[in-house]
């Protein structure tokens, strides 16, 4: 779906957290990067998915991890979702698809046999120098902590 490669350099994004602030990908330079994007706030999926970075959130960031989550959904619509599940990680509103589009992870999609546009779930790991090491083009949300944890030791090798 993306036309991104690993090995080639992360597009710089601009965008507002559920708090209000001002985010870029410069913002964390010299640090490793979880950047997840999925469809929607508070859905069965993205709920599982978001729940289980929260639960293993003190591993991530052990490991050197910030854990940053990209939506459609509005900063209203994010603050509502970080506070229901208590997620310890910045939710980035990207209603316009700036975001979305420059990592490739808008396109068309089928439920039930019926084709629709949508956002694709797809996680980026993004080194210290902003190169992407790493993506998931269909992440198991169940266990996606452990798919990150592990695809990363395989690519420091």
């Amino acid at each position: 779906m993306t036309t991104l490669k690993e090995g080639g350099k992360a597009p710089a994004f601009k965008g507002k957290d559920q708090n209000g602030k001002t985010v870029s990908l410069a913002d964390y330079k010299g640090k490793k990067i979880v950047l997840y994007f999925y469809p929607q706030d508070d859905t069965p999926t993205c709920t599982v998915q978001a729940c289980n970075l929260r639960d293993n959130f003190a591993l991530l960031k052990k490991e050197g991890f910030t854990v940053i989550g990209v939506s459609p959904d509005d900063e209203k619509k994010h603050k509502k979702f970080e506070t229901k599940y208590e997620l310890p990680f910045t939710l980035i509103a990207d209603p316009e698809h700036s975001i979305i589009n420059k990592y490739g992870v808008w396109g068309p999609k089928k439920l039930y046999g019926r084709e629709y546009m949508g956002l694709h779930r797809t996680t980026f790991l993004i080194d210290e120098k902003g190169i992407i090491k790493k993506i998931f083009l269909k992440p198991k949300s169940k266990q996606h902590t452990e798919e990150i944890l592990s695809a990363w030791q395989l690519a420091d090798k």
